[in-house]
């Protein structure tokens, strides 16, 4: 009777622990995946790279440098930013190794995970992770009481039921750890399948939500590494070819210095604008935003148009607008992200005298937005790919343009987070529409 209580609460601990620890390993390499691109890290650098981050489950994430002084702390109350932690978890990750820890106690459990930072396979510092969760403890706590009551009504029925309750616990327990087993060894797509509303059902509802927010993780983890390396190369590889240059060549003259200096530039300007743009989308895929409301177009497009006025004038392009009262559910920095790069992409790859028009039109429960051009538009067979992160019709046209190719990817993120859809089709007279349909009406609205 005592292993039929204990057994059953120690393994689904052990289970739990191991969840835990992943996910929790996780979150530390979503941190500094996030850090990644940083030589050294200081309070400035660690909270701009991290403000997008998603930690989601975690109670705590600390960042520090090589000597354990704290440079980041989400934790508002008794902020140890400045101080010196050494956790034992973190000291290990400042000698270069990653660490968990897991307990439960006192009804909760305690779970933490470092990993070190590196930069050119140097420790330039640590992070730390930390959860408090009585969710899953009460779920313990609930199971040990349900075995007690069990075990004290049934008493005489264990010797006969012993061995059907084994064999089906055991079935359950290693679907359990079956599940765990393939999570831990990477593959991210399986879930615990058990059925009922028992406790083991209670938590491998708990471990699948959990594994859901490891893959969401780690699949934005790996898209932005992939990302960023992808793209960022070309304008690195280029900067470091002009400084050799500049450096290998003593005898250069004023004129072609100062081409060589201004060409490190433009890809240091360029660098940048990838950036912020791959900031954006991190944003988007995390889910950190305002909460929409009812907004009209009009005063947002208004403000898009007198922004991008001197570009579209150097280009001798024209903006006309039609748009009155159509309001749309969304936040006014969506809406203006919308606009702006469907706009500015229309201006960016017009002609002379080209002209762009953007139009809302507000029906019973959605918004119609076009913006059209008459530019030199875009290939049938690009049409449908034009929304993919950094991809380009013509490399070379969009990289001269100032062009990161991330603008239409964040322009349809911000669309589907709003419940929208978006559409790019070629304009028989030559030229590109886009065509966004927002809701206008709130769900509350619309549900009545």
């Amino acid at each position: 009777m005592v292993l039929m209580n204990t057994y059953p609460l120690l393994v689904s601990e052990d289970l739990v622990f191991r969840a835990k620890r992943t996910t929790l390993l996780s979150s530390a390499s979503a941190l500094n995946a996030a850090m990644s691109g940083l030589d050294e890290l200081t309070e400035e650098n660690v909270g701009r790279a991290l403000a997008a981050v998603e930690t989601e489950g975690v109670s705590r994430a600390i960042v520090t440098d090589p000597f354990g002084r704290v440079l980041y702390d989400t934790r508002e109350a008794g902020n140890a930013k400045g101080r010196y932690v050494f956790y034992t978890e973190l000291v290990s990750a400042l000698q270069g190794l990653s660490a968990t820890y897991s307990v439960y106690k006192e009804g909760s459990f305690h779970s933490s995970a470092a990993q070190p930072v590196l930069y050119r396979n140097q420790i330039i510092g640590g992070v730390y992770v930390y959860e408090y969760d009585t969710q899953q403890a009460s779920l313990l706590e609930t199971l040990r009481n349900n075995l007690l009551s069990i075990s004290a009504g049934v008493a005489a029925l264990v010797l006969t039921l012993s061995m059907i309750f084994s064999r089906q616990f055991t079935q359950r327990l290693g679907s359990l750890q079956t599940a765990i087993r393939d999570v831990r060894e990477g593959a991210y797509n399986r879930r615990a399948m058990l059925s009922g509303s028992d406790e083991f059902a209670q938590i491998a509802g708990e471990f699948n939500d959990l594994v859901d927010r490891l893959q969401k993780t780690e699949s934005a983890r790996r898209q932005f590494v992939s990302d960023a390396s992808h793209e960022l190369k070309t304008p690195l590889a280029a900067i470091r070819l002009l400084t050799d240059s500049i450096l290998q060549n003593e005898t250069m003259d004023g004129e072609t210095l100062r081409e060589f200096v201004s060409d490190i530039g433009q890809e240091a300007e360029r660098l940048s604008r990838i950036t912020e743009d791959l900031l954006r989308l991190t944003r988007l895929d995390s889910g950190i935003a305002e909460k929409p409301a009812r907004l009209e177009v009009a005063p947002v497009l208004e403000r898009v148009e007198r922004m991008l006025r001197p570009v579209a004038d150097e280009k001798d392009v024209s903006i006309r607008t039609a748009c009155g009262s159509e309001a749309v559910i969304a936040t006014a920095g969506e809406l203006h992200q919308i606009l702006y790069n469907l706009a500015e992409n229309a201006i960016k790859y017009n002609r002379r005298g080209g002209f762009v028009r953007i139009q809302a039109e507000q029906g019973e429960e959605t918004t119609v937005i076009t913006v059209e051009d008459n530019g030199i538009g875009i290939p049938d067979e690009d049409l449908s790919r034009v929304f993919e992160r950094f991809y380009r019709v013509d490399k070379a046209r969009s990289r001269a343009a100032g062009g990161t190719g991330l603008g239409l990817s964040i322009v349809r993120d911000t669309v589907s987070r709003l419940g929208g859809a978006i559409l790019a089709e070629s304009v028989p007279a030559g030229g590109t529409r886009f065509i966004v349909t927002l809701p206008c009406l709130e769900r509350e609205e619309a549900a009545v």
